[in-house]
């Protein structure tokens, strides 16, 4: 579902601030586009931090795990990351699909240079993503009135209990299948 109750900015603001109190800089620093490693100076536990105030904030549920650390669990090893560490050309095709053609990766680049692609965008788009999967109507009440008292949790109107979102890992499954599917990047193993 399309949710509007919590806008864009107010996400992109809010993971502005968790990124500048993660990393203990100044939010006026913090821009959409800049690597977090590679601008910010971010380490990779960093990027637990993050996820854990992005939750907070939202009530919501990040990813645990990379695409393709998920494409590796659901169509096998060796499927997006070979035996060298190294990103497949069928990883390449999926993180263009997810990421949009002018994604910098490409076949034989190391999985270690992933990180630094990671952008505060990356993380603003994550939480859009989990918002949308809104349901039409509260499980508890079906009232279909959802509101925010603080502008990030969204909470039922007829109720007041909390919404409950896909987690962020369940998104990227189901988009994988979803995009297998259609696109059969990764056939099945026979």
């Amino acid at each position: 579902m399309k949710q509007n109750i919590v806008s864009e900015e107010r996400i992109f603001e809010e993971t502005k601030k968790a990124v500048a109190q993660t990393l203990g800089i100044e939010e006026s620093e913090v821009e959409r586009d800049k690597s977090l490693i590679e601008d910010l100076e971010a380490q990779s536990l960093d990027f637990l931090d993050i996820n854990f105030r992005l939750e907070q904030a939202f009530g919501c549920k990040m990813a645990r795990h990379f695409v393709l650390e998920h494409v590796e669990e659901l169509f096998g090893e060796g499927s997006a990351i070979d035996e060298n560490s190294e990103i497949t050309e069928n990883a390449v095709k999926l993180l263009k699909l997810r990421m949009g053609k002018d994604y910098p990766v490409e076949a034989g680049m190391s999985i270690d240079d992933l990180p630094s692609l990671v952008t505060v965008s990356t993380f603003s788009n994550a939480v859009s993503d989990i918002l949308r999967t809104l349901p039409e109507k509260c499980p508890k009440c079906q009232s279909a009135e959802w509101k925010t008292e603080d502008g990030t949790h969204i909470v039922c109107g007829g109720c007041g209990e909390a919404a409950e979102f896909k987690s962020g890992d369940d998104l990227i499954r189901d988009w994988l299948k979803e995009t297998n599917e259609k696109e059969n990047i990764f056939p099945a193993n026979d």
